[in-house]
């Protein structure tokens, strides 16, 4: 008889996904999966491999279900820099405040962590960071197309300094930084790239 599955694979990745992402897989072992999910070791090894296998479903589940929307809502949303402004405010409170304050984003974490010398783990990284940068190139390309960007103020430049600014923001953040600090930063590179005379 084929086994079944007495358990929701996906309920328990999304523990998973909570728990890698607020302790990081090098202090998670497979212990505090099971303890987590309250399954056992065999059951977690049919369903979704070892450790790392869990750990990369899990980054692959971050990706898909927490940045994309996110992504795909800066990238379709035709604003200009407002829209950019509202996406790290958006950001700053997510790190800083609510269930999930001071946790950091989970792929930030993994840039900044030993799993990024796994190539899957790092395909993923690279994954996020494309779709990262090409959001904010949308928004700003529409900010240029507004009249919102400073003159020479280049997209693509612009698009590489604030998507390394996100990823500033998370690490920050699950170091402690206070959100009033962050908005002063953030505040500071947007009117390094905006049109003076347009605001």
């Amino acid at each position: 008889m084929p086994d079944v599955k007495h358990f929701d694979p996906d309920a328990a990745l999304e523990t998973v996904v909570r728990l890698f992402w607020r302790q990081g897989v090098a202090s998670t072992g497979i212990q505090d999966v099971v303890a987590a999910t309250g399954l056992n070791r065999s059951s977690l090894y049919a369903t979704f491999g070892g450790k790392q296998e869990l750990y990369l479903a899990s980054l692959r589940r971050y990706l898909e279900q927490r940045s994309q929307p996110v992504f795909q809502r800066l990238a379709e949303d035709k604003r200009g820099l407002p829209a950019v402004s509202e996406f790290f405010a958006g950001l700053i409170v997510a790190r800083c405040s609510g269930e999930y304050a001071r946790w950091g984003c989970m792929v930030s974490n993994a840039h900044a962590g030993a799993e990024n010398s796994d190539p899957d783990v790092r395909a993923v990284l690279d994954q996020h960071h494309r779709e990262l940068r090409d959001a904010m190139y949308a928004a700003l390309v529409a900010a240029k197309a507004q009249g919102q960007l400073a003159p020479g103020a280049d997209p693509g430049a612009s698009a590489d300094l604030l998507a390394l600014l996100a990823y500033g923001v998370n690490l920050r953040s699950r170091a402690g930084a206070d959100a009033a600090t962050l908005h002063r930063t953030v505040a500071t590179a947007l009117d390094s790239i905006a049109d003076r005379a347009a605001t």
